[in-house]
């Protein structure tokens, strides 16, 4: 898998609610193979243990249930929330194994499985090149050796923080079939929810409010202006329209119109992006997956995200998060470092610049603990002389 397979999914016209964009994903025919339910925690603050003395901590509001036993199972009750009491720095107050962990009852594996949504894909971000340097060269401080890239840290929001974002999705009409929606904030894609069964997507719509979402969809929401709502105008000027069918037909003629106009403009880049996908977890004929991006610089929108696909490479589950451009350059470094093993200079001339230009990227990125002031000081100086 490279890319991320829509096939069955049909887009609706949008709905709109000031600068939030709310486009709804149908299918013909739901999934009956795999469910997904919600699992509410007590506690909003967790911990994963990932091994090898490395720990992932988030806000973590709930957790999805994968379930392919084909047994109705009830869902968890919706409603986790933060307390108003307590400092600001909240413990961590629960500790989550792994974050894709397959269900046991009476010691035996249940045909479930339970996973963090979009903090499997966080993670993996995180995680990029997360050993530091493969080779010791004398620029990188005992500290890169010894501690590698921690720790890390990302910002995100929650999305009842996202100015607008809770009222769109109240007043959000769910249409017959949908299976997940497409979010734009000021007509830039903020994130892709899809799940297998209409149902499970009634169940997990409020969930969205408790997603995280990035930095940029943060500002374009505080500030960005109203965006059109979809309007249809049927004209009538050779006297087409004559009877309730013909209106039908020129209905759907504009639905295709937005469609198109949809698929082939607003999500061009999630579609047709080469990701380079991970495999996390098998579930007979499902397999659980993150994906990265390839981290390429000018402009050009980027997401990390999860999916469960069946051995057709289908997508069935979904969730994306867009990164902001300081993660792309981020991540753009951190991969040209590691394709240099981690050689300042090769490095620096394998993006065009200088070893100067260099070390004050890797400092603006928040890797400058990494780097041996002294001896980078005296490479620049070097350079600069030569």
């Amino acid at each position: 898998m490279t890319r991320i397979d829509l096939t069955g999914l049909e887009v609706r016209p949008a709905q709109v609610w000031g600068g939030v964009r709310l486009v709804p994903l149908v299918r013909a025919e739901p999934v009956e193979g795999l469910r997904l339910h919600r699992e509410a925690y007590g506690a909003a603050h967790g911990s994963v243990d990932l091994g090898d003395r490395t720990t992932y901590t988030s806000y973590i509001p709930h957790g999805f249930v994968a379930d392919w036993s084909g047994e109705e199972r009830e869902a968890a009750a919706y409603g986790t929330r933060l307390g108003d009491a307590g400092p600001p720095a909240v413990p961590v107050r629960r500790n989550h194994h792994r974050l894709a962990k397959r269900r046991r009852k009476d010691g035996k594996p249940e045909q479930r499985l339970r996973f963090l949504p979009l903090h499997l894909a966080l993670e993996g971000y995180l995680a990029l090149h997360f050993g530091g340097p493969s080779v010791v060269w004398d620029e990188w401080s005992q500290q890169a050796v010894r501690q590698g890239l921690s720790p890390r840290a990302e910002a995100a929001y929650a999305g009842w923080s996202v100015p607008g974002l809770a009222e769109a999705l109240r007043i959000f009409e769910i249409h017959p079939g949908q299976c997940g929606l497409m979010l734009y904030v000021a007509d830039a894609l903020a994130a892709a929810f899809v799940v297998p069964h209409p149902e499970d997507y009634r169940a997990l719509h409020p969930t969205l409010i408790e997603d995280l979402y990035g930095e940029l969809i943060h500002q374009y929401a505080f500030y960005g202006a109203e965006v059109p709502e979809f309007t249809a105008r049927i004209r009538d000027g050779a006297g087409s329209v004559r009877t309730l069918a013909d209106l039908r037909a020129a209905a759907r003629a504009q639905e295709r119109s937005w469609a198109e106009a949809h698929d082939g403009l607003m999500a061009r880049d999630l579609r047709e992006t080469s990701y380079t996908f991970e495999r996390v977890y098998r579930m007979d004929s499902y397999d659980l997956y993150r994906f990265l991006p390839p981290f390429l610089r000018g402009g050009q929108e980027q997401h990390i995200g999860e999916l469960i696909a069946d051995h057709k490479g289908r997508t069935l589950y979904l969730k994306t998060f867009r990164l902001s451009e300081n993660q792309i350059r981020r991540g753009h470094l951190l991969r040209r470092l590691a394709e240099c093993d981690w050689h300042p200079g090769r490095t620096a001339e394998a993006l065009g610049t200088t070893y100067a230009e260099l070390a004050r990227r890797v400092e603006n990125a928040g890797f400058g603990s990494l780097l041996h002031a002294h001896e980078v000081g005296r490479r620049v100086r070097e350079t600069q002389g030569g």
